[in-house]
């Protein structure tokens, strides 16, 4: 690295902490990342191979929790590994490019993980509102289209984060970050000069994604309560609340624990280790979660699950 006349820094790569102020348990810390981080693997792609060999799993909803699984997979990946790399070695540097690509990933496939719930959420309504259009309007071609745009709109929104930070932001006061991995935010606070642009860009981005996101899936299922409302018997209405509600227990997975580590790093004033655990399980919480409330509450997993165990527990 290089000293500015300022005494700013121009660094090639960060340090990063770990959890500050519970570097003396780094290495008890990791007994149960690690576990989790196997959880979210293990159950990730449990779901993806089960959904593959089922083909009565070969629908619009199903595909969409591959779409969630793929992407839990890349989120835990993109920070567990080196933070159980600081807990177990100690090996806190990380360069500038693997930090920025960090950073885009994280933000990135969090922001795809969105798009995917609200095309999940369009899903439902369909299947609800519409059924007998269901099929010919949520087609697989489609499907795989509403990924592709979900994915395009994360790249969109989050390429400009990193690229902002390499062009503008050059000098730091440190290059020490108080974090297990590079959050915008995280790293933008370190930054000599203007960071103004930056700042708004990712609020934008958040309200954006958290703020909109949420009003149009709320507004999806406004529509397909009414709906529900109108059925015939108690009966009815329970069966089909029941279709929607692994997609709702999800969704409340994955916004409720961004929504409070976002709130709580903007605005709140919580003990620096609180706000990056939480930031941390925002990241495991929903990989772990995800598959199993959907083999809980999907029969046909369940099933194909209960399936494979008993055929694994058999004498060869």
């Amino acid at each position: 690295m290089f000293m500015s006349n300022n005494a700013c820094l121009v660094p090639t790569s960060f340090w990063l902490t770990g959890i500050p102020e519970l570097e003396s348990l780094h290495v008890w810390l990791s007994i149960p990342f690690s576990s989790m981080y196997l959880l979210a693997v293990v159950g990730n792609v449990t779901i993806l191979a089960v959904v593959k060999v089922e083909r009565s799993l070969h629908q619009p909803m199903y595909f969409f929790l591959c779409m969630l699984a793929v992407i839990d997979l890349v989120l835990s990946t993109s920070t567990m590994p080196k933070l159980l790399g600081i807990f177990w070695f100690g090996a806190h540097n990380i360069g500038l490019d693997a930090c920025l690509a960090q950073m885009f990933f994280i933000h990135c496939f969090a922001t795809v993980e969105s798009g995917i719930f609200l095309a999940m959420a369009f899903d439902r309504y369909v299947a609800i509102c519409n059924p007998l259009h269901h099929t010919s309007v949520l087609t697989h071609t489609v499907v795989g289209r509403l990924g592709l745009v979900a994915f395009l709109r994360g790249v969109l929104y989050i390429g400009p984060l990193p690229l902002m930070i390499r062009l503008r932001l050059s000098l730091y006061r440190t290059q020490i970050i108080a974090h297990s991995y590079c959050e915008h935010m995280a790293v933008v606070t370190l930054a000599c000069g203007d960071t103004t642009v930056n700042d708004l860009y990712g609020m934008g981005i958040g309200f954006l994604v958290l703020i909109l996101d949420s009003l149009a899936i709320t507004a999806s299922y406004v529509m397909i309560f009414r709906a529900v409302i109108g059925l015939a018997s108690p009966e009815a209405r329970l069966k089909t609340l029941g279709t929607c509600s692994s997609h709702l227990c999800a969704i409340l997975v994955f916004y409720i624990p961004i929504a409070v580590s976002s709130l709580t790093h903007r605005f709140g004033h919580v003990p620096p280790h609180i706000h990056i655990l939480l930031a941390n399980f925002y990241l495991l919480i929903p990989p772990i979660l995800n598959p199993v409330v959907y083999a809980i509450r999907t029969k046909q997993i369940r099933e194909r699950l209960l399936h494979i165990l008993k055929a694994a527990a058999q004498p060869k």
